[in-house]
């Protein structure tokens, strides 16, 4: 159990660090934002596609554990199924965080910024702590 830990927390803050040294890199003038401000259908589809992806995956991460077939497996497979399907519902919000803030310095369109905010606070309800793993496994 704790080696799954491991690498969910890996995910997890790595994701928190990456997103913070885009944040650093584009806010210092390391790196140039707003590349990409003037192409309006970019804009509109990349805005579009961000805010479905965002009602999809969400409640999909935060509702993942709850479903039958998921929670069989983490009843009967334990550490192995815990560390694939909380990957799954790590990147199913890591990721989506980490396009909005690339979109957000790229485009410079506040709403991107808010749905990386977001998708950031959603990370904290799936915190790998040890005291989740074991109940979500049925290890009590």
């Amino acid at each position: 159990m704790q080696k799954t830990r491991i690498i969910l927390l890996a995910v997890w803050w790595g994701t928190c660090i990456l997103a913070g040294a885009v944040v650093l890199a584009f806010e210092t003038g390391l790196v140039v934002p707003g590349a990409w401000i003037g192409n309006a259908r970019m804009e509109f589809m990349m805005s579009v596609a961000m805010e479905l992806l965002t009602l999809v995956a969400i409640p999909l991460a935060l509702w993942l554990f709850k479903w039958r077939r998921v929670n069989a497996a983490l009843k009967k497979g334990k550490d192995r199924a815990l560390c694939s399907w909380g990957l799954v519902r790590l990147l199913l919000l890591c990721l989506p965080l980490l396009a909005n803030v690339f979109l957000y310095y790229l485009l410079m369109r506040p709403s991107f910024l808010y749905l990386a905010i977001i998708f950031f606070l959603c990370l904290f309800f799936v915190y790998p702590s040890m005291g989740r793993c074991i109940r979500e496994t049925g290890d009590e």
